[in-house]
């Protein structure tokens, strides 16, 4: 008859605590780096409306031939940041202006009427101020998350047209 030495549980045990802890510590990385994603995605999402579109109202400003093609108009009962370029012989408008919870953009002949309805959608907006003083353009534009976000351009002279 043999005898067969006894097998000891606790190998099988220690083998299962270890692939427990091993496990715990995986979950635990992986929940820190979801919470770590998440906050960064909220804090970029909160930006993103009121940087890109005052980003956005820059770029059309800056886009005009001098600070003389630009004015502060009115559009049925919305102001409007009016940009105005010479195409051939024909004067052109480029508006820009807040209505109905968007920042909209509507470009059409200067003798053409236009409501502030007719403009393009281009960015989730409350309200856009804007005030012409001299060469200073004041912007400050409200997202849809009622974050308000300034800027002060400087407009270019009548002889500095690219």
């Amino acid at each position: 008859m043999r005898h067969t030495k006894p097998k000891h549980q606790i190998d099988g045990l220690i083998a299962l605590v270890l692939f427990g802890v091993f496990a715990a510590c995986i979950l635990s990385v992986l929940l820190t780096g979801a919470d770590a994603y998440r906050r960064l995605t909220e804090r970029d999402h909160e930006s993103f409306g009121g940087r890109t579109g005052i980003q956005y109202v820059a770029t059309k400003v800056r886009q005009a031939n001098s600070g003389a093609d630009i004015s502060v108009s009115k559009l049925g009962d919305v102001d409007t940041l009016c940009i105005s370029e010479k195409i051939g012989e024909r004067t052109y408008l480029t508006r820009v202006y807040c209505y109905d919870g968007w920042l909209r953009e509507i470009f059409t002949a200067a003798s053409t009427d236009c409501r502030p309805e007719d403009g393009e959608e281009i960015l989730r907006a409350e309200k856009l101020d804007m005030s012409l003083d001299g060469g200073l353009l004041d912007l400050s534009l409200t997202d849809s998350e009622g974050k308000l976000t300034e800027l002060t351009l400087s407009l270019r002279g009548e002889g500095e047209s690219e």
